[in-house]
Order: structure tokens, then sequence, then C-alpha cells
């Protein structure tokens, strides 16, 4: 079964709690599902050994090729029972994610019971009573914040009522608070300290700037924006921007944006649960990705601060959480159930939008290449079709329509150049342009345009198998026609594409690439069965078995804009990125060195300063 017939099937479902993106089915009523599904859902169950006994929630995703499988062993006998353990399944890798809640102070909760079971359940008018009691003292009037016991119970308070032993509600009697303090929550912990003060923008918005997100055509909202130095800035600029912070802006009202930026914002927060519904809150709000950006160190740092709960308190009474670049990036991926791209040290992009993702990962796998020095070949007499009079007197729309079709590899359809319209008046039609062009110009230019464009689709469908990203419903335009171009089919592409990504293990074909970027690029230092050392500004040159082995790295790692070298370990499936300070003056100092361990899938990271002393380069011109 594929996608698309779980998703038919999931439409035809008329029964359980319906919403958005999924819908909630009582295991007592599957019988009311689409018999195809509903075997499905217990073959899988039992394949994946999970017992009938450890479930009686089944959530349908609408929009992903996933079910979970839900626990809530208090369905009959308490009113609003609480999620015991969960377990997520992917349909199309056939894997599953268990999460517990048993030991949780704030689980999910369920609200009217009555919607999951059919009409005639045993307790449906129970479950009906239980409903129209709260609709009665309006406890579904916002649904958004109703979802976790303690916000439940805070509301239910707030209404004058409590919850007896079966969870019915009780007017509260009249009592003293409390004035025992909670020892589990230090009262010394500020989070109103952990904004702080900023001269320029910061590094996520710095991200989403280099990537093109802050060119005005899209809203932003900074979730958690402290005291919303980035929200001036980007106002500066004219960008529909919105902040909201509960410490600082507590009164902004939040709506849904192109972008949300959950800029450092986790690492504050002490209470696990409090975290997670934060981050499920952001999400909420994104229409096309979300940033998350958090705090990243090691061991050497932690210890220096007083433990609390998974993380520490600072000098200043402050809790922080520090991760590790794999930490944090399982953590989104297992809370969101989405895939999270590194972009940095400590951030990363979810996408909402499938197609939004394959443009960005398509773009950072395309090179834009200078072609201009190679067209200045000697020209060639004009085809017979454009005569080379024509192309003279419209020298600089044929110049763009070459660039263009240089930078795809191919021709460029009418919608993906920006005066086709003036071209096709003056040329009759895009192919005649490129016929007349590649005439003038000689036919091997073209064809190592078409070469490198290859390799960056090889590299591109690669690094999607390196990080077993699901097969999009839908692709964009421009990677139909890569597709149509330079591969028979998407299979072909992908089956080209999983071959290097395989091959890319050996170290012997490693050595191979290093030795040949070696010699290609003509620079750089290469140690016999060791590594390859050269500037980040060349591995868009390399070979792509190279490209996609250090890609690898990147795909953890992030951008390396900041970087200058990169070493390619030959045997030992890692990766270094180098940080020099002063980068431009003859000896600069080494200040910070990454290494990416491709076999474990983790990261070091090491700083030379401090107690430190930096590392100078004594040999900067091999690099160059």
């Amino acid at each position: 079964m594929g996608f698309s017939e779980y998703k038919g099937l999931v439409d035809q479902i008329k029964i359980g709690k319906q919403l958005p993106d999924s819908v909630y089915v009582h295991n007592s009523s599957l019988s009311g599902v689409p018999a195809k599904l509903a075997a499905i859902t217990i073959k899988i169950a039992d394949l994946l050994k999970i017992p009938d006994d450890a479930w009686n929630i089944v959530k349908f995703n609408k929009r992903d090729f996933k079910l979970s499988l839900l626990s809530y062993p208090a369905f009959d006998s308490y009113a609003y029972p609480a999620l015991n353990n969960s377990f997520t399944i992917d349909l199309a890798k056939l894997s599953v994610r268990e999460a517990s809640y048993k030991d949780s102070t704030n689980p999910p909760i369920l609200h009217r019971k009555e919607t999951f079971v059919a009409d005639d359940y045993p307790l449906i008018e129970e479950f009906c009573a239980i409903t129209a009691e709260g609709e009665s003292i309006g406890l579904y009037e916002n649904t958004r914040t109703i979802g976790f016991k303690q916000s439940w119970d805070r509301l239910i308070s707030r209404k004058g009522y409590v919850l007896d032993d079966i969870g019915r509600l009780q007017p509260k009697a009249a009592a003293q608070p409390s004035l025992a303090p909670d020892l589990d929550t230090p009262a010394k912990i500020a989070r109103h300290k952990t904004a702080i003060d900023r001269n320029q923008l910061s590094a996520p918005m710095q991200l989403l700037a280099r990537h093109g997100y802050l060119s005005g055509d899209r809203s932003i909202l900074d979730y958690g924006c402290g005291k919303g130095d980035d929200l001036t800035e980007l106002e500066a600029h004219g960008i529909d921007c919105t902040g909201w912070d509960p410490a600082h802006r507590p009164d902004v009202d939040l709506i849904s944006s192109d972008i949300v930026n959950l800029g450092f914002v986790l690492n504050v927060i002490e209470d696990k649960t409090e975290r997670d519904l934060t981050l499920q809150r952001a999400w909420e709000y994104a229409d096309q990705l979300l940033i998350v950006s958090v705090m990243v160190a090691g061991e050497s740092i932690i210890r220096q601060f007083e433990p609390y709960k998974d993380g520490i308190i600072t000098s200043i009474n402050t809790f922080q959480k520090y991760y590790s670049q794999s930490e944090i990036r399982s953590y989104l991926e297992t809370t969101l159930g989405q895939s999270a791209i590194a972009v940095g040290q400590g951030i990363f992009i979810l996408f909402k939008d499938q197609l939004e993702e394959q443009i960005f990962l398509l773009e950072r796998q395309h090179v834009t290449r200078d072609w201009k020095q190679l067209t200045q070949r000697e020209r060639r007499s004009a085809s017979k079709d454009i005569s080379t009079e024509v192309i003279d007197k419209h020298q600089a729309l044929f110049d763009d329509f070459w660039s263009a079709t240089l930078d795809l590899g191919r021709i460029p359809a009418n919608s993906e150049f920006e005066y086709s319209e003036q071209l096709r008046r003056v040329a009759g039609s895009h192919l005649k342009a490129f016929q007349a062009l590649n005439e003038q110009y000689g036919g091997s230019l073209f064809l190592e345009a078409e070469e490198a464009r290859q390799n960056d689709l090889l590299v591109y469908f690669a690094l999607g198998l390196f990080e077993k990203r699901q097969a999009y419903s839908q692709m964009p335009d421009s990677l139909k026609r890569d597709i149509k171009s330079f591969f028979q089919s998407i299979t072909d592409a992908q089956e080209q594409a999983r071959d290097i990504l395989f091959s890319v293990g050996k170290p012997e074909v490693i050595q191979a690439a290093c030795i040949a970027a070696h010699a290609q690029i003509q620079c750089g230092e290469y140690t016999d069965g060791h590594s390859f050392t050269f500037h980040k500004d060349f591995l868009s040159s390399l070979p792509p078995v190279l490209r996609i082995y250090i890609g690898c790295a990147i795909q953890l790692y992030g951008d390396i804009e900041e970087m200058q070298l990169i070493k390619a370990h030959i045997r030992s499936g890692k990766v270094s990125l180098m940080r020099y300070k002063d980068w431009e003056k003859e000896t600069p100092l080494l200040i910070e060195r990454i290494k990416i361990k491709l076999r474990e899938q983790d990261i070091d990271f090491f700083d030379y300063v401090g107690e430190y002393e930096p590392t100078p380069l004594l040999n900067k011109n091999i690099f160059k």
C-alpha cells in the first residue's frame, strides 16, 4: 500500500474524532473504518510485536504516511484519561518510535470521548454527559490550551471546580492557598534574564537571510523574541514580522506566519513537558517552515555548572539545557514527527511545505558557476535560422539566455527565463536560440555545464537517501524538468545516486576521489592514505563521490559559511571543518575545529580560545 491509497482510505473514514490532519478511532470501532485499512493496522501491530493490550486508540494521519497506536488505560474509568504510551509507525520505512508518558506529570489527555467510539458503545451516554458538564462551565472555549493535564487542571480550577477520583467535575470548596515551596523548582530560576541585547541579527535570522528568506515576501513570527532586537532590524527593512515573549511581550497576539523562529528558547525551559509543548505550539503557527536554535556544548563546559534536571543552573540563576547536535536533531524529529535539516551549529529548519523543502535542498546543491571566462572563446558563425547580426543586435538578451542555459545545464522552460517573451519574438523559440548559441560558442561548453548540473542532482538525490527522507508526493516543476533532461526517470536518478552513496563507505573509493580532486584543483594538502584538506570554495569542483562524502557530514552539521578549510579523512569515516581568525592575513589562527563522525553520526567541537592557544596556519598559500 502506498501513500496515495492510504490517504484515500483515511479520507473514507466517517467515524472517530475528525481533526484537520488526523482521525482518531477507538479500537472497538475499527470495524467502522475501511476493511483494508483496519486489516493493515492489525497486521502492522503484530509485525512490530506491539501487543493488543498496549493500545486502544488509533491515530490515522491524513497528511503523512504514518499512523500511531495510543494507550489510554483509563479510557473507560476516568473522565479525561491520560496518554500512557504511544507507538508512532512510519508506514514507508515500517519503523516504530515509542514514547512513554507513564511517569510524566503533564501527559496529553483526551476530551470528548464519545467522538472516538461508535454510537453503540456501552458507555457513550456517560461520555456525552461528561462533555456536557465541561461545556456548561466553558471548558472548551479555547481548545488550543487544553491538551495537557496541567493546563487542563488550571483551567478547571479557574472555573471554580476540581476533579474527583474518577475525573468528574465537583465545585471547589474554599481553601487556604498552600504556602509550601515547590521543592522541585528553585525559586531562583529567572527566565527573563535569558533575553540578551543584540547589535546585529541573531544567528538563525542571519541564516534565514543567507538563504533568501528575508527578502520581504514572507511573514515572520519570532516566538520567544526576548527584547525584540531582531524585530527592530526586520521592521527597518520593511519585513512583515511580529514577536511574542512571555516576559517582554506577553500581550502580543500570536498569529500564524510563513516562518516561525524559535531562537534559543527551548534551552532555557527547565520543564521537559513545557518544552515539548512550546515546540509543538511554535510548529502550529508555522505555515511554511520553523527554524529552531539551541545552545550546543560539550561535557567540559557543562560540568562547570550546578546540574539541575536535564540541564544546569547558571551563575545568573537561569536554567540552560545544552544539547549535542545529534541530540537536538533527534528531539525535534521525535517531538514533531518531521525531518529536521541542520543549517548550523544547534540550528535546524523543519518544513511544512514539501515543495519549499525540496527547493531549499536543491538550491544547496545547485552551484552557481562562473561561465563568463569560458564564453569569451572565438565565436563561430551563427546558425542558418538566426544570423550573427541578430545576435549582435540583441547581445544582452542572448547573453542572459545563454547564462541561464549554462546554469541549468539544459534549455530553460519559458517560465524559467525572465525575458522569454522578448527572446521568442527575436529567435522564434528557446530551442532555436540555444542551437544558434551552442553552435556559435562550441558544443563543449554546454556539455561541461550539462555534466556539472547532472552531478549536482546526483549529490542532491544521494544526500536525500542518506537522510532517509520520505519520497515526496509532489516535486517542483524545475526538478521534474531536470529529471526528464538528465535521467530516464526518478527511479533511474535514485538508483544512480544510491550506487554512489553506498560507495562512499569504501576507503579505496574516497582515496581515489581525493587523488583525483587534488590533481583537478591543483591546490590543497593531500596526505597519502590519510586525508585531503582543501578550501571550501573548491567543494563544488570535486568529483561527485567526494562531494557526497563531505555532503553527508555537512547534513549532520549544517551550513559551513564561517569555515575555511575542509579535511576529508580517507579511512576513518570522518570529515573535519576548520575556522580561522583573520583568514585574509598571511598566517591566520585556527580558533575552531569541528570533527564530524559519519559512522557514529555524531560531532565533536573543539575551540582554540581562552586557555587553548590558537594554532597558526603556516602553509596557507597551498590552499589558494
